[in-house]
């Protein structure tokens, strides 16, 4: 009969093989962190960043949760509402059509969506190619279309989309954001990481060039291809510039640019349904990032690698 006996590391078990021993525990030492005053100017800038970005979306919510007594600005204000109220969304929901609203801006950033990752990922694979002719010269030349702003070119969207009887429609709206240069280049870093030897063993194997791309590099780069999801999210739910010069009915308004006549003097312009509104519109966008926060990172860093 074995029996276990003790060790000057664990508890011997019955075999006579020793149980691995306890770990350490590790001290609390400064230096591991940096120093102590390093450490403080470090997290004073980390919440001097949070104030300026979460800052102002917390007093968005708050004021939106104030009630008709309370004062939104002035010396009686307050940041906490005294007497909380969701009167503000109800107003919202009464005031202007939102579902309207946010199904034509569903179906925006829809399009949006399904165009951008489409051709985002097939132009970044054919660019992280180079094999063919002229692939330097196309990639200058997405780099060079990011220099100009959109203010600069939207005349000619305009003329262009009116050519082609768009004006006051949701593919009018969509067309400009068809593909971005930002996610080919996106795509292409992320096509760029995966190393050639891998691709040569697939060749061997007998992979055809759909093949490759379908099981050996979009699953590589599905991180970026959250970051362009995400772009693409932000950029064609928030957009306003652009919907406000190509729409003209109210049926045909997304979510930002009907929001935006809680504004006018026509619906007594009350800050508290504003903030309401605002609330609203920047939901699905946090919902969004929450439930994709992993990937993004990834797609972030990896993105990061080459380019």
């Amino acid at each position: 009969m074995t029996t276990s006996t003790p060790t000057a590391t664990g508890t011997a078990t019955a075999k006579g093989t020793p149980a691995a021993p306890r770990p350490a525990r590790r001290r609390f030492r400064w230096r591991d962190y940096g120093r102590p005053r390093e450490l403080v100017v470090r997290y004073l800038l980390l919440l001097f960043v949070l104030a300026i970005t979460v800052g102002p979306l917390l007093w968005q919510f708050l004021t939106s949760l104030k009630s008709t007594t309370e004062d939104v600005f002035g010396p009686n204000a307050s940041l906490l509402p005294q007497h909380p109220t969701l009167r503000a969304y109800e107003q919202v929901f009464d005031q202007v059509p939102v579902g309207t609203y946010i199904w034509n801006s569903l179906i925006v950033v829809v399009l949006s969506l399904v165009s951008q990752l489409l051709f985002s990922t097939m132009a970044g694979y054919m660019l992280s190619k180079p094999a063919w002719r002229g692939a330097k010269g196309v990639w200058l030349l997405l780099i060079a279309s990011m220099m100009f702003p959109f203010e600069a070119i939207m005349v000619s969207l305009f003329l262009s989309i009116r050519d082609l009887g768009l004006v006051d429609s949701l593919a009018g709206v969509w067309l400009p954001g068809f593909v971005g240069a930002i996610n080919v280049l996106i795509m292409r870093a992320a096509f760029l990481a995966v190393p050639r030897e891998i691709e040569d063993s697939a060749m061997l194997d007998g992979a055809g060039e759909w093949q490759r791309f379908r099981h050996l590099y979009l699953p590589s780069a599905l991180g970026s291809m959250s970051v362009v999801a995400i772009n693409t999210f932000i950029a064609a739910w928030d957009d306003f510039l652009w919907p406000l010069i190509v729409l003209r009915s109210e049926e045909s308004f997304t979510l930002t640019l009907g929001l935006a006549r809680l504004q006018t003097s026509s619906f007594g312009y009350d800050q508290r349904v504003v903030m309401a509104g605002s609330v609203i519109s920047l939901i699905p966008v946090l919902v969004l990032f929450v439930i994709t926060q992993r990937w993004f990172y990834k797609g972030v860093a990896s993105g990061a690698v080459k380019f």
